[in-house]
Parts: C-alpha cells; sequence; structure tokens
C-alpha cells in the first residue's frame, strides 16, 4: 500500500511539470508530443525521451526556462539539454524525461560583422556554420578555424572544441572567439569573454554544455582566399605516415590545413573516395592496387590567391623533399592527387 502511494506521488509529481511549462511565457513554444527527434543523436547509442522539446524564437525563452528549471528544485529530477543539430555522440544533448531546447530555432540575433583591421561576426547560437561561411564570403572573409563537416550549429561546437586541419596553425575554434553570451544554469543571461567574466568564458568553451548555454558568439574573422591548392597523399606504412604529418607541422609557411585520416579500403581508393580528385597520371592511378588494405592519407592544402600562384607553388616544395625521404609515398606524386578550386565569392 505504501509503494503504491508513493508511485502516485511520482506520477503527480511527474504529471504536473508540462503545465507548470506552460505557464512561461515564450516567444516560441514548447512541444509535448511528437519528440522523437530528440531522443537521436549522431552516436546513436542513446536514445531519452524528454518529457518536453523547447523551440526559441529569443534568449529570453531560454533564460526562462532554464530560471523555471532552476526554481523547481532538484526534487523535480528535470533536467535540461541544449541540442544543435544531433551531431552528439554519447547522449549529451538528450534529457531524459527532462526538456531539450532545440537550438536550431533561435535565429536571433541575425548575424551582424565588423569590418575593419580585426573583422569579426555576431552570431546566435544556433547558427550553422555553412551559413556563416556563406554570409562571410559576401564580404571576402571567412572564420578562421572549421570543422570538416559544417552543418553544425555554433554552440554545439564551441561546447566541444571544434577541431579540424586548420587547429594546427590557427588553433580550434574556441580559441577564435572574442567574446560569449551565455545563460547560466540559474537563468542568468550572462555576457563573457577573456576580459569580463572570464571564468565563465574559459569554462564554457569545450565545457560540453556543463557551465551554461551559448546563446551568441562573437567569431574572428580573416580575409578570404579565391583559390586553394589540394593535396592528397596516400600511405602504407604507419611510422613513415606520422613522420611526414609531424615534419609538415613543424614546417613554417607550408600548408593551411593538414588532417591525417585512417582508410580501410574495399572499392577502390582512387574511383571512389572522394572522387572529385581527377588523376592526371591514369597509368600511374591504375598501378595502384588498394583493394582491402589498411591506409593512412595526409589530406593538405594551401590557400591562395590568383596573382600569388608562384608563391604558392613554392610553399608547396617542402612536400616534394618529405616525398624524397620515404618509399611508401614515391607514387603519390603531387600531380596525381592535386587539385586547383577556385571560389566564388
Amino acid at each position: 500500500m505504501l509503494l503504491s502511494f508513493i508511485a502516485v506521488q511520482i506520477n503527480l509529481s511527474f504529471s504536473s511539470i508540462p503545465s507548470s511549462l506552460t505557464t512561461i511565457n515564450v516567444d516560441g513554444y514548447f512541444s509535448f508530443t511528437n519528440n522523437e527527434f530528440a531522443a537521436k543523436d549522431y552516436g546513436n547509442q542513446y536514445q531519452f525521451l524528454p518529457l518536453a522539446v523547447l523551440h526559441p524564437k529569443s534568449v529570453s525563452d531560454i533564460a526562462l526556462t532554464v530560471k523555471h528549471v532552476w526554481e523547481l528544485g532538484s526534487s523535480s529530477e528535470l533536467t535540461v539539454a541544449a541540442r544543435g543539430h544531433g551531431h552528439s555522440i554519447q547522449g549529451q544533448a538528450q534529457a531524459h524525461r527532462g526538456v531539450v531546447i532545440n537550438m536550431e530555432s533561435l535565429k536571433t540575433p541575425k548575424m551582424h560583422f565588423h569590418i575593419g583591421d580585426l573583422p569579426y561576426v555576431d552570431v546566435s547560437g544556433g547558427e550553422l556554420w555553412i551559413d556563416i561561411l556563406h554570409e562571410s564570403l559576401k564580404y571576402g572573409l571567412t572564420p578562421k578555424s572549421w570543422t570538416d563537416y559544417l552543418h553544425l550549429t555554433v554552440g554545439g561546437t564551441l561546447s566541444n572544441a571544434g577541431i579540424s586541419g586548420q587547429a594546427f596553425r590557427q588553433g580550434p575554434q574556441i580559441s577564435n572567439v572574442h567574446q560569449l553570451e551565455v545563460v547560466t544554469g540559474k537563468g542568468e543571461v550572462v555576457t563573457c569573454s577573456a576580459k569580463q567574466n572570464a571564468d565563465l568564458f574559459s569554462g564554457v568553451l569545450g565545457g560540453l554544455g556543463q557551465y551554461g548555454i551559448i546563446t551568441r558568439a562573437r567569431i574572428s574573422l580573416e580575409p578570404a582566399t579565391q583559390m586553394v591548392k589540394w593535396i592528397r597523399v596516400v600511405y602504407s606504412d604507419f611510422s613513415t605516415f606520422t613522420r611526414d604529418q609531424e615534419h609538415l607541422i613543424a614546417s613554417e609557411n607550408t600548408f593551411d590545413y593538414i588532417e591525417g585520416l585512417v582508410l580501410v579500403n574495399k572499392t577502390g581508393l582512387l574511383n571512389n573516395w572522394r572522387s572529385s580528385f581527377n588523376p592526371k597520371d591514369d597509368d600511374q592511378a591504375s598501378e595502384f592496387k588498394s583493394e582491402g588494405r589498411t591506409l593512412f592519407c595526409l589530406e593538405l592544402a594551401k590557400n591562395f590567391n590568383p596573382d600569388k600562384i608562384d608563391e604558392a607553388n613554392l610553399k608547396v616544395t617542402p612536400l616534394k623533399r618529405v616525398r624524397q625521404s620515404g618509399a611508401e609515398i614515391k607514387y603519390a606524386a603531387q600531380e596525381t592527387f592535386l587539385e586547383e578550386s577556385k571560389f566564388e565569392l
């Protein structure tokens, strides 16, 4: 009898939570059904269905909701998680019987560009990096550091680190942020930077969402080049691969992007993996046998403008010296895996 009473009390407590959420005056809205999308992520290891999903239209929507949950206290057992584009791998953006905040609904403030000696852009935490790229290029600018996949939210990658092939030179994305606006665990909206509320600033960047929800970020920009020299070097020996990668990273004034990959090839590397590369030496390419092998690859890029093409070629020459040092990469001649692409600004 006592157990039944406890169960009833718990169920009544949970059933009262949705009605309490509806009392919050938000510009967006809460959804209490058809929220299965918020119980999935890229890792596909956990599926925790939330009690509600907030679709915010303003920062105050997020602040009011978090403050409401804070005031309910720990006895409510209600948790809050911010969800970007759903690329977490271990359920970090899920909230079992809690509230998920759909950050992609937050489109305010609109992008604001500062053009000058130190250009930057203010963007919403729910903005996608691909959209920032498109808008930045209209001003001849680009963010300094990227992730490989650009359909991710600003708040999502800044809560992790934002690492890609530019990180060895520019640092990760969290090293290229001037300022943040954050909703804390108490529902307070706080502006922070390296000089203002510095502890919160350093805690939120790469903090996996444990110190607050990023609602706005000021991202450092730089002039965008019009062309890129894109090179791919394939290895079968891991030691040679890592030695060459370390050598290129340590070399000055060479590449703007260096990233290493491990490939288990099953269908023919040259014809089916990143087919935008068009081998210029078909005979040599046909001799490269990769079926079923574990391979290691360096992806390299040098950004330049058309009037600096000779300088770009000169700066790529350290790759040739590296190539001569290892027999495993003598096949991967620059001419075979080289592509020059022009960006439309």
